[in-house]
């Protein structure tokens, strides 16, 4: 009986095997919908851009996003974002005429421009 306890204990004390894990089978991805998303209408309209801004982006009637991205292209080419908080934007003597301020942030940027939009 001490002989059938010791075994007892030293198969007790055996680490149970190892479970191996199943790969699972790579899913196939659900085919992605096509949006019939078209741009808003109100956005792609050309717009005439004040004398002031003109300056900046030129004086042909452009869309918002253009005129948008015209101003960042000026303020980046020129150096104009703060170096210290980079959402501040310094006005250099073209922009001052436009935002009517020394510094603006860039969440009011687009405010500023459409007042300069017609």
């Amino acid at each position: 009986m001490a002989k059938a306890k010791k075994a007892a204990k030293k198969a007790a004390k055996k680490a149970p095997a190892k479970k191996v894990a199943k790969k699972a089978a790579p899913k196939k991805a659900a085919p992605k919908k096509k949006s019939a998303r078209k741009p808003n209408a109100a956005f792609m309209k050309p717009l005439m851009p004040s004398a002031s801004l003109a300056e900046v982006v030129g004086s042909k009637p452009l869309p918002r996003t253009e005129v948008v991205k015209k101003i960042w292209d000026y303020i980046k080419k020129h150096g104009l974002q703060d170096s210290k908080n980079r959402r501040m934007i310094n006005a250099d003597a073209k922009l001052k005429a436009v935002f009517g301020k020394a510094q603006v942030s860039m969440f009011e940027l687009a405010k500023i421009i459409g007042g300069h939009l017609k």
